[in-house]
């Protein structure tokens, strides 16, 4: 009961913090988050709004990684397992401490794609003075890889442009 109790605090303060960053134009440039092992970095312009997960609705027919559509504040919102869609693996079952620590991160409606991502965990906010080291993305990434980041204790954050990946026809395609 208290690791649900302090998830819910970090959740509250990290909302707080996001919208102070979006308000304020403080340094904080990205949304950290974990999802199949890896590290991610989803920019704060092009992420919405932090939602807890509840199970979507499946929808038959569609790629493995689409796993559903959810009701998200009146909403439907199609959700897509990115480590999943990332790896091209169907998604790995989770115990039930992994699940509640699952997110769903909406795209930002300036986009105009009503689509989350499903994240295994959030990691915070970071701000390029949090990392040590930047290089291009790696050769062969998909267009919407944006830089990679290295913080001071050597983890590799991988940048995510939420925008270019809302354009993909790829991603759009969730029929199988």
């Amino acid at each position: 009961m208290a690791n649900r109790e302090a998830l819910r605090e970090l959740q509250a303060r990290l909302a707080e913090r996001l919208q102070a960053a979006r308000s304020q134009g403080v340094a904080a440039s990205w949304l950290a988050v974990e999802a199949g092992g890896a590290h991610y970095l989803l920019p704060l312009a092009q992420a919405g709004e932090i939602f807890a997960y509840s199970a979507p609705q499946p929808v038959p027919y569609t790629q493995p990684w689409f796993v559903g559509v959810a009701n998200l504040r009146g909403g439907l919102w199609g959700v897509v397992d990115i480590a999943s869609y990332l790896s091209g693996r169907p998604p790995q079952p989770r115990t039930e401490l992994a699940r509640a620590q699952l997110r769903l991160v909406a795209l930002n409606p300036v986009l105009e794609v009503n689509c989350a991502v499903l994240i295994d965990r959030l990691a915070g906010l970071r701000g390029l003075e949090g990392f040590s080291a930047s290089a291009p993305a790696p050769e062969g990434a998909p267009e919407w890889f944006g830089s990679l980041y290295t913080d001071p204790q050597g983890v590799r954050w991988q940048e995510i442009n939420l925008q270019a990946l809302a354009r993909q026809a790829q991603f759009l395609s969730i029929s199988v």
